[in-house]
């Protein structure tokens, strides 16, 4: 059953293949983490949580794993960066990236078990214990 906060959320998606991928990510994020969809501010369907402590002392708590269907393109957050997981990403087919974020057009031109691979992988990765390193500063992978 998806939260009711969450359903009314993509309810609210207007966006045809927008919405299409929405349901696509919503299953293959529980499926990838094990974890029920919540919602992170008003925007981010959100998996799971992790607790990170930077050096400096700073530290807090953030979706494990996550997604949004934005008006330009759905987007896929990876905690522990996008480069921490080059042999992953480089056979997701079209994309772009940032720092932590994955972003696609349309998921049907996408290959769905490597990105469920990827958030599996990123997921256990920031679960496993206190995670300390920021997406910039090269996640995991460091």
């Amino acid at each position: 059953m998806v939260n009711q906060a969450v359903e009314a959320f993509l309810d609210r998606v207007t966006h045809r293949v927008r919405r299409r991928d929405a349901a696509t990510l919503l299953a293959l994020m529980e499926s990838a983490t094990g974890e029920r969809a919540a919602m992170w501010g008003p925007s981010i369907v959100a998996f799971g949580m992790y607790h990170y402590k930077y050096e400096s002392g700073r530290e807090g708590d953030a979706p494990a794993a996550g997604f949004s269907p934005r008006k330009a393109a759905s987007t896929v957050y990876l905690a522990d960066g996008v480069n921490a997981h080059p042999d992953l990403v480089g056979r997701l087919g079209p994309h772009t990236s940032g720092v932590g974020c994955l972003y696609f057009k349309d998921l049907a031109d996408v290959d769905l078990g490597v990105l469920e691979q990827l958030v599996a992988r990123s997921y256990t990765a920031v679960t496993a214990g206190t995670f300390g390193l920021r997406a910039r500063d090269g996640g995991a992978g460091s």
